[in-house]
């Protein structure tokens, strides 16, 4: 049975982080928005910790902890003061109020399992296994058929490799699935096999037994162009399992998402932790792309999650400039991937991301820049659970 721990913070952004962070790490996860309500949840509820934040209206952390130290049916409950002060007396005032450690804001992740994880072992709490480490999730859409959503999601898995991580890039696309013969794979029906199965039973196992190997390192789940492929009827819960085993196995995965949203690309996009937006510099690729956007992140959102990518397809004095595609999507640019046809087209002939073929092609350090910076934000962050 997971550990319980009751997190105390009247910041709710700050609550949801710290509980995201907590949960990728196995532990059931309680809060409380205020003093008031902590002494009442930590009395009804056992927590095996409490992470108090200091900082509170209604009544300060230092003093919640006095509380919790004087009440008998509280008092073994261990408790790590979390909070933006830095100040020795802010530390000496947390101790001595009773807590048994303190973390000052921001924390990485790993150091808040950590201490989390070493507060529990000394306070005899035994600790239950813990589920596996979660990877994160990038999805590519494009705003329409065409604007070069595959190779902007094969090769952004495959630009991940040079950072030792481990990609696995997945095509969501049954029936029409190019992403494999970008790869030099003649068929591949890994994605309609595991998709065929009941949520239930995509387990690990299943998904593994149909991932192939590139020569580059590179892992992949494919979908292919027979057509009969787009016949499957899978539901949004067998695609939704699918990602969530997919974390476990690769970090990141990757998904072509292929184009437009429909009810499953619609769901999926919300499991996502980064999401980039491929679009053309035309006025038609712009209306389709901004209705697009207003369906997946509301007016007013800052959540930063979604990314715009122009793909320039092909050389043109006729375009439309990038301040005019910011205006007009409300979002900033964040990369402009030139034209490369005769570039990719000698990657695709020789079975290889363009990025690994070519790396120093201007298309490829674009490719690698955003990769980059994807690569920043996911590190900032937790990967998510579902968005309702």
């Amino acid at each position: 049975m997971a550990e319980k721990i009751l997190i105390v913070d009247d910041d709710l952004d700050s609550l949801k982080l710290i509980g995201l962070m907590l949960q990728r790490h196995g532990y059931e996860v309680v809060a409380a928005n205020s003093g008031t309500q902590a002494l009442t949840k930590a009395t009804n509820d056992h927590p095996n910790l409490i992470i108090l934040d200091v900082m509170m209206p209604d009544m300060d952390g230092y003093e919640v902890c006095r509380r919790l130290r004087a009440n008998t049916e509280t008092r073994p409950i261990p408790i790590i003061m979390f909070t933006a002060k830095t100040l020795v007396d802010d530390k000496v005032a947390g101790f001595e109020a009773g807590a048994d450690d303190y973390l000052t804001k921001p924390t990485h992740p790993a150091e808040l399992a950590s201490r989390v994880k070493s507060v529990l072992a000394r306070s005899g709490v035994p600790q239950a296994k813990a589920e596996p480490q979660r990877g994160s999730a990038i999805g590519v859409l494009g705003a329409k058929g065409g604007v070069g959503t595959t190779t902007v999601a094969l090769n952004i898995a495959a630009a991940f490799l040079t950072k030792t991580e481990k990609p696995i890039v997945a095509d969501f696309r049954l029936g029409s699935g190019s992403l494999g013969l970008f790869l030099g794979f003649n068929q591949s029906y890994g994605m309609a096999n595991v998709l065929s199965k009941p949520a239930a039973d995509i387990r690990a196992a299943t998904i593994e037994s149909e991932l192939v190997n590139h020569a580059s390192g590179l892992r992949a789940l494919l979908s292919s162009i027979r057509s009969k492929e787009s016949l499957i009827n899978f539901s949004p819960e067998s695609a939704s399992m699918l990602v969530k085993t997919l974390r476990t196995l690769g970090n990141p995965s990757v998904y072509d998402l292929g184009s437009g949203l429909n009810a499953i690309s619609t769901r999926l996009q919300r499991e996502m932790d980064q999401v980039i937006l491929v679009v053309e510099p035309n006025p038609v690729a712009l209306v389709m792309a901004r209705d697009m956007l207003q369906e997946m992140e509301p007016p007013g959102s800052t959540t930063g999650r979604i990314h715009i990518v122009v793909v320039n397809r092909v050389q043109s004095s006729v375009q439309t400039p990038w301040h005019e595609i910011e205006q007009a999507l409300g979002h900033e640019l964040r990369s402009i991937i030139p034209a490369a046809h005769d570039q990719i087209f000698q990657a695709v002939r020789a079975g290889s991301p363009i990025v690994t073929a070519q790396p120093s092609f201007p298309v490829s350090t674009q490719i690698i820049k955003l990769a980059d910076e994807l690569s920043t934000r996911l590190k900032a962050m937790v990967p998510s659970e579902a968005r309702p």
